[in-house]
This record gives C-alpha cells, structure tokens and sequence, in this order.
C-alpha cells in the first residue's frame, strides 16, 4: 500500500522507495543528515544529495532539482493541516518552507500558501 507521501511523489512525477524507520533510528538519521532538530517533522525523504524533511510541497522538490543549492535541503517543521498528506486542501494552512544549510542555519525558501 502506497503513503500518501509515495501517492504525492508518484502524482508529481518522482519514484518513491519506502524505507520504514522507527524510534531512535530515525532521530539519528535525521541528524546524522544534518537536518536542525528544530525542523524536525514526522517524514523524511532524501532527493539526490538532499534532505527534505517534513511536508514539503513538490513544487519544493523541483526548485531543489532546478537551482542546486549547496545546502542540506528543504524542510517544513511540524505537521501543516492542509499540506500534502494532512487533510483536505480546502482546510490547508499557510507555511514556510526552510531552506537548511550545512551549519544549521535555516532561511525562508518559499511559502506554501493557503487557499
């Protein structure tokens, strides 16, 4: 059975490969990954060379793609309601997407606005 994170992925053109972790596991991978644990979401996902953690709209994914940032990635901390995954779109709430950098700063990438 497909996540709705794989659904999302597949609707946007990318393949997805599942890799359930639980627990410390995926704490540690997620630092290990160099994602700050103040963006720490439920769902991580590695594109390329990059970490996308937490509701990221594809959107993000291609700009990641297009621009090529030297960063660790994309991330949207917490679990947005209305951002892919969590509820109905109509319900969705405005958010930023942070851009992650190497030595743990973060900045504004884009904003995931409401409807």
């Amino acid at each position: 059975m497909l996540s709705w994170l794989d659904r999302a992925l597949e609707e946007n053109g990318f393949a997805p490969a599942n890799d359930d972790m639980f627990g410390g596991w995926r704490v540690r991978l997620k630092l290990d990954s160099g994602v700050p644990q103040r963006m720490a979401s439920f769902d991580t996902a590695f594109l390329e060379d990059h970490v996308i953690e937490g509701h990221v709209p594809a959107t993000g994914f291609r700009r990641l793609l297009e621009e090529r940032p030297d960063t660790v990635g994309l991330a949207v901390p917490g679990m947005a309601c209305g951002s892919p995954g969590m509820g109905s779109k109509d319900d969705r709430e405005a958010c930023d997407v942070f851009l992650t950098s190497q030595d743990g700063s973060t900045e504004i990438s884009m904003f995931y606005a409401e409807n």
